[in-house]
């Protein structure tokens, strides 16, 4: 049989010095490697963040300035954003969509307002409204629409209504178009 060496321990200050340096180095491996994981945490939270609150962003947008839109009555002139109250929904004309109609669901306006630049703002924070009354897209058409219809585009005029008075965004009135 062969003998076993008995392993020694020897507490000579060099052997404490070595033992605290690798001590020393994991506990920095640790540190690191607990901050990478907290900062990829962290960066993956920042990217996942809702959009910013619709209201929010329509404030940084100045108050309305009824002096460049006074006397603005007909839609070819108005140069801020532009609502169509449907019964199926509502129209969006804006210049920078080259007046491009978008058409939305009453609870998607403010959001897609928010998200407008701010070039399409030059009156301010307001927005003009026509509410159509008759069938058609344009208004041309002088059939008037159904009570169910009736209903629906009061429902819509009034979400609209609502969520632009909430966000602080005044509302112009159009004329309906005469046929």
């Amino acid at each position: 049989m062969r003998a076993s060496r008995a392993t020694q321990l020897s507490c000579t200050p060099a052997s404490f010095a070595l033992t605290g340096f690798a001590l020393t180095n994991c506990a920095l491996t640790i540190c690191a490697l607990a901050s990478g994981l907290l900062l990829a945490a962290c960066s993956s939270r920042l990217d996942t963040q809702p959009a910013p609150d619709a209201f929010v962003v329509l404030q940084n947008i100045p108050a309305a300035s009824p002096a460049k839109y006074a006397g603005l009555r007909e839609k070819k002139n108005w140069e801020n954003p532009y609502l169509v109250v449907r019964p199926d929904g509502v129209g969006l004309l804006t210049g920078v969509t080259a007046n491009q109609e978008q058409i939305l669901k009453p609870e998607e306006v403010l959001d897609t307002l928010a998200r407008l630049p701010s070039s399409a703002w030059p009156y301010g924070r307001v927005a003009a409204i026509l509410v159509q009354e008759q069938s058609g897209r344009s208004g041309q058409s002088s059939e008037r629409i159904s009570e169910q219809q009736k209903v629906a585009l009061r429902r819509n005029r009034g979400t609209v209504a609502g969520e632009l008075g909430r966000a602080h965004v005044e509302i112009v009135w159009m004329p309906s178009p005469t046929p």
